[in-house]
Order: structure tokens, then C-alpha cells, then sequence
């Protein structure tokens, strides 16, 4: 059993509006330093399988489902 964790985020080039209402937010309360937020998604997957075997299994399920490969990046990680 593997445990698997998917970071799926807006390409840079892509308008994050959450992101910057988050941002601007951030700035309100006075927290100046804050320059940029990005909002994305996260899921953990836990894949009755071995590490490599699972991230390849992931890795295409992000392709197909978690992301919109038009507008968003992943990143898989073996957590365990």
C-alpha cells in the first residue's frame, strides 16, 4: 500500500482570481509582505500498490481527471 499525494495548481500563466483575493486580502489585514498567493487543489491517494507502480497509476489519473492539463500543472509525491 502506497500513499500518494497530488498538488495540482494554475500554469503561471493562467489568471488565479481566488489567488488574488486572497492576496489582496492578506494585504487589508496588513501583511504588506505578501506579494502573490496561488490557489490550487490537493488529494491524497492511498494505491494498493509498490511506490513506482503507484505514481504511475496517479500520474495518469492527474492527466485524465484531477487536472486540466490546459490550465493546470502536478505534482506527484510518494508520501509513504
Amino acid at each position: 500500500m502506497s500513499k500518494v499525494e497530488v498538488y495540482v495548481t494554475y500554469k503561471k500563466s493562467i489568471l488565479d482570481p481566488q489567488g488574488q483575493a486572497i492576496t489582496a486580502a492578506t494585504q487589508k489585514l496588513g501583511y504588506d509582505e505578501i506579494k502573490d498567493i496561488r490557489v490550487g487543489k490537493y488529494f491524497e491517494i492511498e494505491v494498493d500498490a509498490t511506490a513506482e507502480a503507484a505514481v504511475s497509476k496517479v500520474e495518469e489519473i492527474a492527466e485524465k481527471l484531477l487536472a486540466n492539463p490546459n490550465m493546470e500543472t502536478y505534482k506527484v509525491e510518494v508520501v509513504d
